[in-house]
């Protein structure tokens, strides 16, 4: 079932992004399993996954996928590209396409966001739906675009899908199941984002207690992080215990979000994870992110699928139960969960409850954590 995404050729030579060394720190590093897609287009081979995927998921929300068809050269080249708008584009051609947080929720068309004042007071990323022509770009990215739709494609069909495959064997449902949710030319909001972590300053880091985004869980579906060497990311485990992600060269960190959580009736929970300040001998380095955050089409309305694993442990999906309109039947669409979470970003008031903040958003208690 992999599909063949043809690699369009360099047209433009552009510097080379060096990110940092691995670190020798000894951090307490999560044990996440590891899935090999060497044999995830044969029936018996996706079987035999589907159950890696499944303990993966209700142990620790988190999993690698190695052999997932991108060569060592081909991920590098995404990381040169990711770093482009970054490094790469004029200050004057940025404030074009920059907005913050806020403007970003607000629905403006935008591809570059600050989460500060500055761009390198924290983190700016740059956005781009899969359909890369909905938007306008900087245009030292335009020539690279092509590249980026290839990104996208192979990301798309040759990752997502087959783990939306595998997580629909383990529900003991239809294979394509989430697959037809999740159409590449339907209605949706499914997109490449490429992020970039600047080295802060010590009053920075006291002003945040060393917490560059707080725990939190993404809403969409499925999130694909390719591994980058800048220890920051953590997940909380089942236990409720912040431990590190470990880089993997050439690996992708496969985590799930709200949407899916909803879709499975809990089953699969959406993982809650940080990033934080990296050890010490990576301070000085900035950190790029490579991502693909996968939405569903935006009709699918996300109520629980018909799963006899479902109905055999009598699964419910326990995010919904205070509210009343979905108790009534009336589940949300993607469409206004993703607008309902975008939209409160900065927005809502947060109510805190010890370590925990939280944020009520289409009758579901969304929590962000320190």
């Amino acid at each position: 079932m992999a599909v063949e995404v043809p690699i369009p050729p360099v047209q433009s030579q552009i510097p080379v992004y060096s990110p940092a060394p691995p670190t020798d720190a000894e951090l307490d590093y999560a044990d996440l399993p590891i899935i090999d897609f060497s044999n995830v287009t044969s029936g018996e081979g996706r079987t035999a996954l589907a159950e890696q995927v499944k303990n993966a998921m209700l142990n620790h929300g988190f999993f690698y996928v190695i052999n997932h068809g991108y060569t060592r050269e081909q991920t590098k080249r995404a990381f040169d590209i990711a770093n482009m708008p970054f490094e790469h584009v004029s200050d004057a051609e940025k404030r074009v396409y920059t907005a913050d947080m806020k403007g970003q929720a607000r629905g403006r068309v935008i591809s570059l966001a600050s989460t500060g004042t500055s761009p390198k007071e924290c983190t700016i990323s740059w956005k781009l739906n899969r359909d890369i022509t909905k938007r306008q770009h900087p245009e030292p990215i335009r020539p690279l675009l092509p590249e980026v739709q290839a990104f996208a494609k192979h990301s798309h069909f040759n990752v997502l899908h087959p783990v939306l495959r595998l997580l629909a064997i383990g529900l003991e449902i239809p294979e394509e199941t989430f697959v037809d949710m999740h159409g590449w030319d339907a209605v949706g909001e499914t997109y490449v984002r490429f992020m970039k972590y600047y080295p802060r300053t010590p009053e920075e880091e006291q002003k945040t207690s060393n917490i560059w985004m707080k725990g939190h869980t993404d809403f969409g579906t499925v999130t694909l992080l390719y591994s980058q060497p800048v220890a920051a990311l953590q997940v909380m485990t089942r236990q409720g215990v912040w431990k590190w992600v470990r880089h993997i060269e050439n690996a992708i960190v496969v985590n799930t979000g709200d949407a899916m959580e909803f879709l499975s009736g809990g089953y699969y929970c959406a993982t809650i994870h940080r990033v934080i300040q990296p050890p010490p001998d990576q301070q000085a380095y900035t950190r790029v992110g490579v991502f693909y955050f996968a939405l569903a089409n935006d009709d699918v309305k996300l109520s629980p699928v018909s799963s006899p694993v479902l109905q055999r442990i009598g699964a419910d999906n326990t995010r919904f139960m205070n509210n009343p309109a979905v108790n009534g039947g009336a589940y949300p669409t993607m469409e206004s969960w993703r607008k309902g979470r975008t939209s409160a970003y900065g927005q809502s008031e947060l109510v805190k409850q010890g370590e925990v903040e939280e944020e009520l958003i289409e009758g579901v208690v969304v929590k962000h954590y320190s």
